[in-house]
């Protein structure tokens, strides 16, 4: 008989089998803390997908619940609430890991959500049953205090620094609101252009910006005497904000034109702008060190990321239906 040619070893080989798979299972327990995330919001298909942010793919998708439009992190930033706005809740996540934490029901078609910079108030726009829903916050714990009647469309919601008033736009009867957050009232409504969604307040409060989706700018408002000041000149679909985290620059989604504006804030200005995009731009974010901006395009099932210095489309991720809200952490946008 012939003699193999390999030399029998002492150590069976279930034995090295089972030495290389917990070999596996170290490497893989030590990395995974490694793993940066990018959590998106399938507002199509009621899902969350999770994207490994250094591969750039999606390593988990999950149900969440539905209609998820968009997130924010908690005051305590141990989670991130997912405001799932046909769902008629909250969903808690880890907001580095995406990984399910809990669900808080009863909170009523809360489509666009925010804190008060004070952290006192949480506030969740209504756009398909006409309300705005004002909380007290403790933590991650919420109270209703009133339901403030908003006809038409509550969209996007701002606050003044102080935390003294909020602000929402109202998209189908072309508005901009005033909310005492004190007694819960509003204060004063104005008209402004068509569709208006997206809002943000410029450093100092000096000026509210308001994205026209029904329009190709954005209006700048001098809310304390109820006011359009001045249209800056962007795109068709002009939508959503997003700060650069520099202070002084936003950008802009122009969801029909598909492209992003970059205004100077303190100016007033359209400064540049990012083209040859994939269609409906929406949602976006920005990595730690100013480099990337990540954005959801909600007509392409795609995630997209650019090179802020070079204004160019340099990578995007396949995601689900209707892509919208998109957050990570840590981000220059808010850190």
């Amino acid at each position: 008989m012939m003699k193999s040619i390999y030399p029998r070893s002492n150590f069976p080989l279930s034995k090295c089998f089972l030495g290389f798979c917990l070999s596996a299972l170290v490497t893989l327990v030590w990395a995974e803390p490694d793993r940066k995330t990018a959590i998106v919001l399938n507002s199509g298909e009621a899902s969350v997908s999770l994207i490994d942010m250094q591969a750039r793919k999606v390593y988990k998708t999950f149900p969440v619940g539905k209609e998820p439009h968009h997130l924010m992190i908690t005051p305590d930033k141990k989670a991130v609430l997912v405001a799932n706005a046909a769902g008629n809740d909250v969903v808690f996540l880890d907001p580095k890991t995406g990984e399910f934490q809990r669900r808080l029901p009863n909170i009523i078609d809360p489509y666009h959500i925010g804190y008060s910079p004070d952290r006192k108030w949480f506030i969740a726009a209504g756009n398909r049953l006409d309300r705005i829903d004002i909380y007290e916050a403790n933590g991650q714990e919420l109270k209703l205090s009133k339901i403030v009647k908003a006809s038409k469309t509550p969209s996007h919601i701002a606050f003044t620094s102080d935390s003294k008033t909020a602000f929402v736009t109202l998209q189908d009867s072309n508005e901009l609101i005033a909310i005492r957050l004190s007694n819960q009232e509003i204060l004063w409504r104005m008209p402004v252009g068509d569709l208006p969604a997206g809002v943000w307040m410029t450093p100092g409060d000096k000026h509210l910006l308001v994205g026209l989706t029904g329009s190709d700018g954005v209006q700048v408002i001098d809310w304390k005497n109820q006011k359009v000041i001045k249209e800056i000149k962007t795109g068709k679909g002009a939508h959503n904000f997003r700060p650069l985290g520099d202070k002084r620059h936003i950008f802009l989604t122009n969801r029909v034109a598909s492209t992003i504006s970059i205004i100077d804030m303190e100016k007033l200005e359209k400064v540049g702008d990012i083209t040859g995009l994939p269609s409906g731009p929406d949602c976006m974010d920005v990595t730690p060190d100013g480099k990337e901006l990540w954005v959801t395009f909600r007509f392409s099932k795609k995630v997209g990321i650019i090179d802020i210095a070079r204004r160019q489309l340099i990578a995007t991720i396949p995601v689900g239906k209707s892509p919208h809200g998109i957050f990570f952490t840590p981000s220059a946008a808010w850190e």
